[in-house]
C-alpha cells in the first residue's frame, strides 16, 4: 500500500519526467523543472498563439489537480457563469496542451485516482463492511409501484 509521502514523491517523479530532466542533478531541482516547462510554454506561445480550451473533468478531485497544474505554469484557469464546476477554461497553445499539459495531467490524475481508490476501498472495508464489491447486474426490469413514485430516483 502506498502512503501519502510515497504518493507525493511519485507525483514529483512524474513532473520531472514531463519536464525533460536528463541528469540526476536536474531531477532533484524541482524549481528548475518547472522553469523548463514554463520556457517550453513561452516558446509554444510564440510559435502557436493560445486558444481558448474547455476542459471537462470527471470529478472535483481531477479538477483540483488540473487547476493546480495550470496555475503552476502561470496559466489562469476560469469558467463562465453557469458552467459546471467540473469545467475549466484556459487559454493555452495547442502544442503545449498536446505535448506537455494533457499527457502530464493524465499521468498525475491516474496516479492520484489509484491512490484515492485504494484508500477508499480500505476505509470502506474496515469501517462499513468488508465486501465492497460492485452490485450484481440483473436482466429483469424493476417492478413499478402503483403510486407512481419510486425510491432512489
Amino acid at each position: 500500500m502506498i502512503n501519502e509521502q510515497q504518493l507525493i514523491q511519485k507525483l514529483q517523479r512524474i513532473e520531472r519526467l514531463h519536464s525533460g530532466a536528463t541528469t540526476p542533478g536536474e531531477k532533484e531541482a524541482s524549481a528548475q523543472a518547472i522553469d523548463r516547462i514554463r520556457q517550453r510554454l513561452e516558446a509554444a506561445r510564440q510559435a502557436d498563439p493560445p486558444v481558448e480550451y474547455r476542459f471537462t473533468l470527471n470529478d472535483m478531485w481531477s479538477r483540483k489537480l488540473f487547476v493546480a497544474l495550470l496555475r503552476r505554469y502561470g496559466i489562469e484557469p476560469y469558467r463562465y457563469y453557469r458552467q459546471r464546476h467540473t469545467t475549466v477554461m484556459a487559454k493555452v497553445p495547442c502544442t503545449f496542451v498536446d505535448e506537455t499539459l494533457w499527457p502530464e495531467f493524465k499521468e498525475l490524475d491516474a496516479t492520484l485516482r489509484s491512490y484515492l481508490e485504494e484508500v477508499t476501498n480500505r476505509v470502506v472495508s474496515e469501517s462499513v463492511f468488508a465486501d465492497s464489491s460492485e452490485a450484481v447486474v440483473v436482466n429483469d426490469e424493476p417492478r413499478s409501484l402503483s403510486s407512481g413514485s419510486q425510491r432512489g430516483d
